[in-house]
């Protein structure tokens, strides 16, 4: 009998979630496409094009399975960009679907989050198919019929079974020990 071996996406490390009751977890949601938007509330380029795309992704595929979760990734002007500063944002772009704050790491400096996933700043996206692995990850933003026909794909595609041991990443979602940070968060901005 053949069996693949699958590497898993690493966990979301959140500090406070909104927009739902429960924290959503990505081995939660294993089954399900899940689509991520990390982003910074003052990021021109999430402002006028990430958070829009992400709002178009929910509304056209909102009849599905798809779930779409957005990762508010601070490393810059931490001050001014607080969860209660976050929250009102969420309020007036009328952003209704699960948001998290990106776990910040005092001693790298670079969150959690954006670290497990080697995210080189925001605005960046990944596409987690329903095996729970990572099928698409980019930084910027991409055209929306690409990344439509990339979730598409993701819908269609059928459920492996999944031996979740084999191939996981580390609890902390590192493999080996180590999570690469990115090279230069801030002069990605």
């Amino acid at each position: 009998m053949f069996t693949s071996t699958i590497t898993l996406a690493p966990e979301l490390a959140v500090s406070e979630w909104f927009n739902t009751p429960a924290a959503p977890t990505l081995a939660a949601l294993r089954g399900r496409p899940v689509f991520i938007h990390s982003f910074q509330l003052l990021c021109p380029g999430c402002v006028v094009q990430s958070i829009p795309q992400a709002q178009r992704i929910e509304r056209v595929f909102g009849h599905t399975d798809l779930q779409v979760l957005g990762i508010h990734t601070v490393f810059e002007h931490h001050a001014a960009m607080s969860a209660v500063t976050l929250r009102a944002f969420l309020h007036e772009y009328r952003i209704t679907h699960p948001v998290g704050i990106d776990l910040a790491d005092n001693r790298s400096g670079t969150p959690i989050t954006m670290r497990r996933f080697a995210l080189r700043g925001t605005p960046s996206s990944i596409l987690i198919g329903r095996d729970g692995s990572i099928v698409h990850q980019a930084f910027g933003v991409e055209e929306d019929l690409a990344v439509g026909a990339r979730i598409a794909v993701a819908l269609s595609a059928h459920i492996p079974a999944i031996n979740a041991t084999e191939g996981a990443p580390e609890e902390n979602g590192c493999d080996d020990g180590r999570c690469a940070a990115p090279t230069s968060p801030k002069s990605a901005a």
